[in-house]
């Protein structure tokens, strides 16, 4: 063999197994410690679906609440106030998560609007406990999803 046989060879074995490791997410995870900045929070996409999961499935019942048809007695209003003030503090709970850097604190979409998101929650969680409940801005949250999606897909 010659030498340039011995040094494509061993090229090859090189790619070969910087790949394989590459693949690794043990090798993956330590080469973020290295490649990262010092305060960059990486988040595995499953635990930030998960998180965007949870909003979605308040939204679904925020907009339940807000739809369905209550009996026009006090304690079908109370009720459906109940339900728009749980899924509202539910939401807020999360998107206050995500935007901490618990979980997607690094994401650019992220950082520039959850903190609008979480303001609006906190606006309509205000106005649907009022002593005449506004659901208004509830609405309005109920949307934001929809808004920001739109936007930044």
């Amino acid at each position: 063999m010659n030498k340039s046989s011995v040094f494509w060879t061993a090229g090859i074995v090189v790619v070969v197994s910087l790949t394989i490791a590459g693949c690794s997410s043990k090798f993956a995870e330590s080469m973020r410690k290295i490649t990262y900045p010092p305060g960059f929070k990486y988040t595995e996409p499953a635990e930030l679906r998960s998180d965007m999961a949870r909003l979605s499935q308040q939204m679904l019942l925020l907009d339940k609440a807000l739809i369905k048809g209550y009996e026009p007695t006090q304690d079908g209003a109370k009720d459906q106030r109940q339900q728009v003030l749980q899924a509202l503090q539910n939401m807020g709970r999360t998107a206050a998560k995500l935007i901490t850097g618990e979980a997607g604190g690094n994401h650019p979409f992220m950082q520039d609007h959850m903190q609008d998101f979480v303001a609006a929650i906190d606006q309509a969680r205000a106005a649907a406990a009022l002593q005449e409940p506004n659901y208004y801005f509830a609405g309005k949250v109920s949307g934001g999803c929809t808004n920001c999606h739109k936007v930044n897909r």
